[in-house]
């Protein structure tokens, strides 16, 4: 069975490219054109990671983070943004991994891998720990 992401992101060429790779890794790809449509579509998928742009109309990335861990506290979430400074958030937040734009698909690929494949145990721990840990993604 495949696994499911969500991708949320308002530029649609990022919507169809990311979606193409992740299908062509074995992923079903699950698409939203802003925070609330990827709430909406959340609640109706059982996803194993969510990928949210920031920046997005409706409903932005940090609102919509909310509310899909409200109602799934252990779902892996990816931010991806071109917002600069946004990291420190993140980790506050509890998010699994963030990366900058432009994206790094290789890294970006192996971190979903390694969210799908985590341990509860483990995402727990982190979740929990004093001090959540979000893995930054770069390539420098």
């Amino acid at each position: 069975m495949k696994k499911k992401i969500l991708l949320a992101d308002d530029d649609p060429e990022i919507l169809v490219s990311l979606s193409a790779v992740l299908n062509s890794e074995g992923y079903e790809v699950i698409t939203a054109a802003n925070g609330r449509e990827a709430c909406q579509k959340f609640k109706e998928e059982h996803v194993a990671v969510a990928i949210l742009d920031l920046k997005m109309p409706v409903r932005d990335g940090w609102e919509a983070f909310e509310r899909l861990t409200a109602i799934n506290p252990l779902v892996q979430v990816i931010i991806i943004t071109a917002r600069p400074d946004q990291y420190p958030t993140a980790v506050a937040a509890g998010v699994a991994a963030f990366m900058e734009k432009p994206l790094d698909l290789p890294l970006l690929l192996r971190t979903i891998e390694e969210s799908v494949a985590e341990p509860i145990e483990s995402r727990l721990s982190r979740l929990t720990g004093s001090e959540p840990v979000a893995r930054f993604l770069r390539t420098d």
